[in-house]
């Protein structure tokens, strides 16, 4: 009876989440490359790597705990420790704000590492751990490549569909960085916050409002497109061009590296470039170059510095967990295989950081689930009955979403489904009755109570 009222009241803490999903979103930004230092020159990392909370979670939980929550107080670099970990310090974050980022990051000359994670440790101001957070893989390099870039090196090079931030140095001097960002639907400038854009190439007779996307690396020359990926705002059609030496050089072809200077010209305009002034976007007219006509000279403020950037999102519910264990390590499901069907319908869940503890969800219905491995979950379809005594399932497809709940309640969410589509009989026999009056669900439900009588009747029987 225990057991059983457990999991009801579980399967009733799911329902209302499901209604109102109070979930919890840990986001991490940081760029695919960070440039290793030299002597006393210290290379902060450029974008800064950015946490963000976002979720009413936040807030429910800081209104049942009246805390505020911080971020790893570890050093601000471990450039000689093993491993591919770096810890990634954050100053306090509050759920209103939502935001915070480490810019004192970065590589000595010393480290020989030519990978490493960042290394979120995210807790509650009482000690109460929240739980540990990786980013993705990120390449140190020493310097921007100056050579011509070959696509056969693709791990510099930008393709189309790829997440960038952009950013300018005035004068050289870090203090006067600025980044190219979006607030309250406009682009600005930002010292303090950057945005994530997505660079596609577009067709060179494309226009602002509909552009068909092109795949492919970017190269010097091409039509692209920038579209803040948070806002989804988007800049005009834009030629992208390499910048030496203040320079737009107009006939260069050859594909972007990570950290190229680069400019933006408006598609059609006469010498017309993306700028910045002071905290305002701007544009800016080059001047055509007197000796020589393939460049344009231009000024600090059109001449930006291109780097491609990752997101990491974690995604979670402590508002029915019983425990105060650490939310770590979270699932995260990559893909789903279907196997077999009808009574025996099985479903492998693949992704990583599974094990034992967790159980796959449809909806609010718990499968029968079975640990394989920490990157494959297996699981048994259940009935699409379980969603319901009414027999109109029949007759249209139900689609449910997939959660992974561990043991003590604690909800991971995820962006897939799971659809139950009825069979082409029950289709065709669908549009045979598209013409029954409107009261004809209440004689299918009468017909299909009296064939469940005679059946129980018969199977009684027997």
């Amino acid at each position: 009876r225990s057991n059983l009222y457990q999991a009801n009241a579980l399967r009733d803490g799911v329902r209302r989440y499901l209604q109102l999903p109070a979930e919890q979103t840990v986001l991490i930004l940081h760029a695919k490359v960070a440039q290793k230092s030299y002597g006393n020159e210290k290379r902060f990392f450029c974008p800064p790597p950015c946490v963000y909370l976002s979720g009413p979670g936040w807030k429910l939980k800081q209104e049942t705990k009246g805390e505020r929550l911080g971020g790893s107080p570890g050093p601000s670099r471990r450039g000689e420790a093993g491993g591919d970990e770096l810890e990634l310090p954050t100053p306090s974050l509050c759920p209103c704000q939502g935001f915070g980022c480490a810019k004192a990051l970065y590589i000595s000359d010393a480290d020989k590492r030519k990978h490493f994670r960042l290394v979120l440790k995210l807790f509650f101001r009482d000690g109460q751990e929240i739980g540990t957070f990786h980013s993705n893989l990120i390449k140190v390099i020493s310097k921007p490549s100056q050579k011509k870039q070959s696509l056969k090196n693709t791990d510099l090079c930008i393709s189309s569909g790829s997440k960038v931030s952009l950013f300018n140095r005035l004068r050289s001097q870090t203090v006067s960085t600025r980044y190219l960002s979006v607030e309250e639907g406009a682009f600005v400038a930002s010292a303090r916050q950057w945005g994530a854009f997505t660079l596609h190439l577009a067709n060179e007779h494309c226009t602002r409002s509909e552009f068909p996307l092109r795949e492919g690396y970017i190269r010097y020359g091409s039509v692209v497109q920038l579209i803040c990926t948070a806002t989804g705002i988007t800049l005009p059609p834009l030629i992208i061009r390499k910048v030496m030496k203040q320079f737009a050089l107009l006939d260069v072809d050859e594909p972007i590296s990570q950290l190229h200077k680069c400019a933006f010209q408006l598609q059609g305009s006469d010498h017309m470039y993306l700028c910045l002034s002071t905290e305002k976007v701007i544009q800016y007219q080059a001047a055509p170059c007197p000796k020589e006509a393939n460049r344009e000279l231009l000024n600090d403020g059109s001449c930006w510095t291109i780097i491609g950037t990752e997101t990491v999102e974690y995604t979670f519910s402590q508002s029915l967990a019983c425990a105060r264990q650490p939310v770590s390590p979270v699932p995260l499901i990559a893909a789903l295989q279907l196997t077999g069907g009808g009574d025996v319908a099985m479903l492998e869940v693949q992704g990583e950081n599974f094990h034992a503890h967790l159980k796959v969800w449809f909806g609010d219905v718990e499968a029968e689930t079975m640990f394989r491995s920490p990157k494959s979950l297996m699981c048994v379809v259940p009935d699409v009955s379980a969603f319901g005594s009414d027999w109109r399932w029949l007759r249209y497809p139900i689609t449910v979403p997939l959660l992974l709940i561990r043991d003590d309640g604690l909800i991971y969410s995820s962006s897939f489904t799971f659809t139950y589509t009825p069979e082409q009989s029950f289709i065709a026999g669908h549009q045979l009755l598209s013409d029954v009056p409107q009261n004809s669900d209440k004689i299918l439900d009468s017909i299909h109570q009296e064939f469940t009588r005679t059946n129980f009747h018969l199977f009684m029987q027997s």
